[in-house]
């Protein structure tokens, strides 16, 4: 089957092969046919080393397609169900999943240190990237990481939903908890803050002020809901414009790096909240002073793939698409085949594209 590999971490392009096959199926396991997948920012963290993954790897953790086989003990999917693919299942019995935080389980990052499909040829393993891998026409994973989706739900909807919908809306709805007339600042306007946006829409907020570089993105801003957009050197016009400089109520930081998070803590209002959501690199440090921590009494609550129980925030997510409260099909502005993988991950990196749905 044919799958997109990266040999080896630090390489700019992908090598779609066509000698690769899941592995690893058995028991507890499920073999999924990929029909849909998207791009997300954090594929190209993984390619580039910001986030750890054994390589060779195949990337994709953004996808949705159709049950081909389960192992023994599967019982809540059966071949022929649609599915979506959850990057970090919950094992409902570690520590965090008894106390209720089962998007704080570790279980789907121990699985990226098992390899999922093999080259036929060589039989050398190959990594899937999160222990999912869906930049491949078929792959195995771990049961509860197939999720059944109603049968009106498209393919690459579905996608979406798996990854950065469910990031961006649950960091509103879970993690900040935005407030009806409050005022919002979203920083970084790709996929996920774009659907954070659509989350502070939908909680009510008065203003939402959308910061990007690219203007494409600015502009499709405030489609989906932003009341303002401006370019990251005009922000501290509009804090004084909008706030009398006090600062915004909540603020976003969906660029994972250390200078935008220091922007946007400066950017919150005092006893405001500021919410990253960004995934950054383990060595690029962010500073406070303690004076301004204690003083300023702002909340800094990170969100990790929306902060809440991802099943619940996927029948969220769907609720609300089919109440048109959000757009989801205005999030693809690319669509491509497999083979088209690279020209996709260059209109990522230039901001051209908000999501890539890649079809397989």
């Amino acid at each position: 089957m044919r799958a997109a590999v990266l040999h080896e971490t630090g390489q700019d392009k992908l090598e779609v092969v066509d000698d690769i096959e899941p592995a690893g199926f058995g028991p507890g396991k499920v073999r999924v046919r990929i029909r849909a997948t998207g791009l997300c920012h954090s594929d190209l963290s993984a390619m580039n080393g910001t986030l750890p993954q054994p390589a060779p790897f195949v990337p994709g953790h953004e996808g949705a397609g159709e049950v081909l086989e389960v192992g023994e003990g599967v019982t809540h999917v059966r071949p022929g169900d649609r599915v979506l693919v959850c990057w970090l299942p919950a094992c409902h019995t570690c520590p965090s999943c008894r106390r209720g935080q089962r998007h704080l389980c570790l279980t789907g990052f121990l699985n990226a240190g098992t390899a999922n499909f093999r080259r036929t040829a060589s039989g050398a393993d190959v990594f899937g990237f999160a222990g999912t891998g869906t930049f491949a026409e078929e792959a195995v994973f771990d049961a509860p990481c197939a999720v059944p989706i109603p049968d009106d739900v498209p393919f690459e909807i579905a996608a979406l939903i798996g990854c950065g919908v469910t990031t961006g809306l649950g960091a509103a709805f879970n993690t900040a908890r935005v407030e009806a007339g409050s005022s919002v600042a979203v920083i970084g306007c790709g996929g996920v803050g774009i659907s954070a946006i659509q989350g502070a829409r939908a909680c009510g907020a008065a203003q939402i002020v959308a910061v990007d570089p690219v203007a494409s993105r600015r502009e499709a801003a405030l489609r989906f809901g932003a009341t303002e957009a401006v370019a990251p050197d005009e922000l501290a016009e509009a804090k004084q414009r909008l706030t009398g400089d006090e600062g915004f109520d909540y603020v976003f930081e969906v660029v994972g790096r250390s200078a935008t998070a220091r922007t946007a803590y400066e950017t919150t209002r005092r006893g405001g909240t500021l919410c990253v959501v960004g995934a950054g690199a383990m060595d690029d440090q962010l500073q406070f002073n303690m004076f301004e921590l204690f003083f300023d009494e702002k909340r800094i609550l990170p969100s990790l793939y929306g902060g809440g129980d991802v099943l619940r925030s996927y029948d969220r997510a769907v609720a609300l698409w089919r109440a048109g409260r959000i757009d989801l099909e205005g999030l693809i502005t690319h669509r491509v085949s497999l083979g088209e993988i690279n020209e996709a991950i260059g209109q990522m990196r230039t901001g051209e594209a908000l999501r890539t749905s890649i079809s397989l």
